[in-house]
């Protein structure tokens, strides 16, 4: 496939619409997210553990968002069981490198193929292949309940083109995010499906190419992503998401190929993305602007002093134990702060 077949995508009024609104949104970012540094942190931590159970999940992992946040909390063990477990904490890894860094990562081969050792790191059985491009071919194909295959959904890049493809796209990608011809979310989506046509690695292709999303619009400007899952609204739209991919897979070799059914579910996911930050930003918002002055004051407190007792609070405020137990009890309830002990020792910090 050739890049410069970009040009038969015809603009239409709802692409332009989807684009503006994210865009408006994207501008507004800073005003939008002037919340406490604490909340903000804790909506980060919230997408990232959406966003590793949802791909690994689109995947094939049955890991909840539940076991995904236990397991995290805990990848200094270094020993996973599992091949869902392996997945996700090199899934975790690789997010938090792209988060932490991707200011001073540029897009290049072997930038990818360190992202994609990082994700490899944990699982045992992909060591040979990991950061390296395929050495066979990996077809996307359909199986039956038993697990054999019985037919070709999509042939991929052959091994042998796969280098020159690469060098192809990544070339393409880094100019026309330079040059602006081309709006920075139609290159990005660009990327995506033809990365995923070409199918790079042996495995963790799509696992890779939604991080490689992600790095992309953070360095574009959309700093807003790191707060909010894109990979939880496709795997709420999973079927949209293949059905969409295919569509426009099956037609990069013609003339003009289809491309938007792909860029169409893509500005939509993303309007998605967006709404669902906007949403949890008014939550807060919200929150706070109800919330009683005590428990503003314990907020306040906590911010100064890192972490507070019941008793300490008694001595800064004056009030009565019962009422401060009620107020710390819903600031609880509603994620504001988080109990640490039990009994006497019982401590209270932000989350």
């Amino acid at each position: 496939m050739r890049m410069k077949k970009t040009e038969s995508l015809m603009l239409t009024k709802e692409f332009v619409n989807l684009m503006t609104e994210i865009d408006e949104f994207k501008g507004a970012w800073l005003a939008l997210g002037n919340i406490a540094p604490d909340r903000l942190l804790q909506l980060r931590k919230v997408a990232t553990i959406e966003s590793i159970a949802s791909s690994t999940r689109i995947e094939g992992s049955l890991l909840t968002d539940r076991q995904v946040e236990k397991l995290i909390g805990n990848l200094q063990i270094q020993k996973f069981e599992t091949r869902d477990e392996q997945e996700v904490a090199g899934y975790a890894d690789l997010m938090s490198i792209v988060f932490d860094n991707y200011n001073d990562m540029p897009l290049s081969e072997n930038f990818i193929k360190q992202l994609h050792g990082y994700l490899m790191t944990y699982s045992e059985k992909d060591q040979w292949h990991k950061g390296q491009y395929k050495k066979f071919p990996n077809h996307v194909v359909a199986t039956d309940g038993f697990g054999q295959v019985i037919g070709i959904v999509f042939e991929t890049t052959t091994p042998l083109e796969t280098p020159v493809k690469m060098q192809e796209l990544v070339d393409w990608t880094v100019e026309n995010l330079n040059k602006r011809d081309w709006h920075p979310l139609l290159v990005i989506a660009f990327f995506t499906v033809v990365f995923l046509t070409i199918h790079p690695f042996q495995d963790g292709n799509g696992r890779i190419s939604r991080v490689l999303t992600t790095f992309l619009l953070l360095k574009a400007g959309y700093h807003y992503v790191a707060y909010s899952s894109l990979e939880a609204v496709i795997e709420q739209r999973k079927p949209d998401y293949y059905w969409s991919l295919r569509q426009t897979q099956t037609s990069l070799n013609q003339d003009e190929p289809n491309w938007s059914p792909w860029v169409l579910f893509f500005l939509k996911s993303l309007k998605q993305q967006k709404d669902n930050l906007e949403i949890k930003i008014k939550r807060e918002r919200l929150l706070l602007t109800q919330l009683p002055n005590m428990s503003q004051t314990i907020l306040d407190l906590l911010r100064e002093n890192g972490r507070i007792t019941i008793k300490e609070l008694q001595i800064s405020t004056q009030y009565n134990r019962n009422t401060l137990q009620k107020h710390l009890e819903s600031l609880v309830k509603t994620n504001q702060i988080q109990q640490n002990g039990q009994g006497k020792g019982t401590w209270y910090s932000l989350i």
